[in-house]
């Protein structure tokens, strides 16, 4: 299969149209709005159908509208956009409905900046709208692995019947990389005549199903909760992904990092090596499950002193790390969050520091 030149965002549309998406949703802000600009253009020639929101809180229920028709569709947005849809997302949880989300990070709180971040770990990984639920967070390190997650988030949203978000940054959005279209990341939409309120005609029947988050009951709501619990607890056993790097050496600290800012430490445990200082790095590929048991193998090698978190944040992912190390190793942090990306020899600086 060819390769094509695609600046991220494009990739991003252009995967979900591969993975069969026909419906896309959402509204301009920074820095994914080349998305909604390369769909408006490419949906048409499929077939598909893009309209643009008043706002995201308008596109969250359009989301929920199709999700509940048993569509596949896809919104993008960035930091304060995905937060007005936040209520949606909890809605479209609770009513057990595919949806794929992609979260283009931007600074914050508040207006922030336009430039890269990962500031909204808390907001994917931890609910971010309302009561117990949880999306499943894949997070990749460049064009090719969105294209490829943006194309299993579709699968995944349906095997789960769930929100799948993916969480890049501002760089993944607006980088331009070599990448290409797995055939083989390609799937048919699954019977959704069980659940969703069109196919009545399959299920030979004269009534809709009722697709609601609304459960007046307390044991009813209980129990709803406890189905997606147990949802939730099949994901930690099923879908955990991760890359370790560096990690069959006698290193000394080991790096926990994600999206862009791994692909920095990954040049510095590279120039550190030759100069013969071994540092390994465990990357997270979804935030949510989290890699807890090969994060807690690889902080307790022997060899291994201290384990360190590195984030363009204030210190979000570094909770679930000290979690999954479980006291067994002292575990630093290191970020940056105004929208410059660390450099790699800052970061053989922070690990010089550390031995």
């Amino acid at each position: 299969m060819a390769k094509v030149l695609m600046k991220g965002n494009e990739a991003i549309g252009e995967a979900a149209i591969r993975a069969g998406c026909k419906n896309y949703f959402a509204y301009p802000i920074t820095p994914q709005s080349e998305v909604a600009e390369y769909l408006v253009k490419r949906l048409p020639e499929e077939g598909g159908v893009f309209v643009q929101g008043e706002s995201e809180v308008a596109v969250g229920y359009m989301i929920f509208g199709a999700a509940g028709c048993g569509e596949r569709v896809m919104t993008t947005s960035s930091s304060p956009g995905v937060s007005l849809m936040s209520e949606a997302i909890s809605y479209i949880a609770a009513a057990q409905c595919p949806a794929v989300f992609v979260n283009i990070v931007r600074g914050g709180p508040g207006l922030g900046g336009i430039l890269p971040s990962q500031g909204d770990y808390f907001q994917a990984t931890k609910g971010g709208g309302h009561g117990d639920y949880r999306l499943l967070v894949m997070a990749p390190d460049g064009v090719q692995e969105a294209v490829e997650m943006t194309m299993k988030a579709f699968t995944l949203a349906e095997k789960y019947r769930n929100p799948v978000m993916i969480l890049g940054d501002g760089l993944i959005g607006q980088m331009m990389e070599p990448c290409e279209f797995p055939d083989d990341l390609k799937t048919e939409a699954t019977n959704k005549d069980d659940w969703a309120t069109n196919g009545m005609d399959y299920r030979k029947s004269d009534k809709r199903n009722l697709v609601k988050s609304l459960f007046l009951d307390p044991t009813e709501l209980n129990n709803n909760n406890l189905i997606l619990k147990a949802k939730y607890d099949k994901m930690r056993k099923e879908e955990v992904r991760y890359e370790e790097y560096n990690t069959q050496t006698d290193y000394q600290v080991l790096i926990v990092s994600y999206g862009t800012m791994s692909r920095v430490c990954r040049t510095s445990i590279d120039l550190l090596k030759k100069d013969g200082i071994e540092v390994a790095m465990l990357r997270p590929q979804t935030l949510f499950p989290f890699p807890e048991e090969a994060i807690y193998n690889a902080a307790t090698k022997e060899n291994c002193k201290s384990v360190i978190s590195i984030e363009m944040s204030m210190g979000q992912m570094v909770e679930d790390v000290e979690r999954s190390v479980k006291g067994q190793r002292e575990v630093e942090f290191y970020g940056e969050c105004g929208g410059d990306i660390p450099s790699p020899e800052k970061i053989i600086e922070i690990i010089k520091g550390l031995l």
